[in-house]
């Protein structure tokens, strides 16, 4: 029986050993895998991050390029014009363009940005359609919600 009880005894050591070999590799090969599905994820996070940054700058690009245009509108504005008037033609175009591109700017930013983007928008609408009294100056007079549109569009892009 002595000899029984020691084979006995290295056998359930043995198996006790594979048991706790095997619970390490599996916590080791779980980590891992927690690691790396980790990895993945801040990858992922990453580039969608990446992405939607660049879809921003493109976007405010498409403002700022639209709205540039909007305002040579409005320094060409002739004092008399109607509906079949080439600028009042180009115009149109434009401002309907950079109406879309407001809009696309709400979608895409906080609504601070957007509210910048809208005042702005407003200021240069009432001054290409309506102009502004004698003596007021357009760029003088967009500059104020131009800046507030470009340092909230840069506060979100930094």
């Amino acid at each position: 029986m002595p000899a029984m009880s020691g084979q006995v005894w290295v056998s359930l050591i043995s198996l006790g050993g594979v048991v706790l070999g095997g619970s390490l590799s599996y916590l080791v090969q779980h980590r891992t895998q927690l690691s790396a599905e980790r990895a993945e994820q801040r990858r992922q996070r990453i580039s969608l991050s990446e992405a939607r940054r660049a879809e921003r700058l493109t976007l405010l690009e498409r403002f700022v390029e639209v709205a540039a245009e909007a305002e040579r509108s409005a320094f060409s504005r002739p004092s008399e014009w109607d509906d079949t008037h080439d600028w009042f033609l180009t115009t149109r175009d434009v401002m309907n363009r950079l109406w879309v591109a407001e809009r696309l700017i709400r979608i895409q930013f906080p609504l601070p940005v957007h509210d910048a983007a809208r005042a702005y928008f407003l200021d240069l609408n009432r001054t290409v359609w309506e102009g502004l009294p004698d003596g007021e100056s357009v760029r003088d007079y967009l500059e104020d919600n131009r800046l507030a549109f470009l340092d909230a569009a840069r506060a979100v892009m930094e």
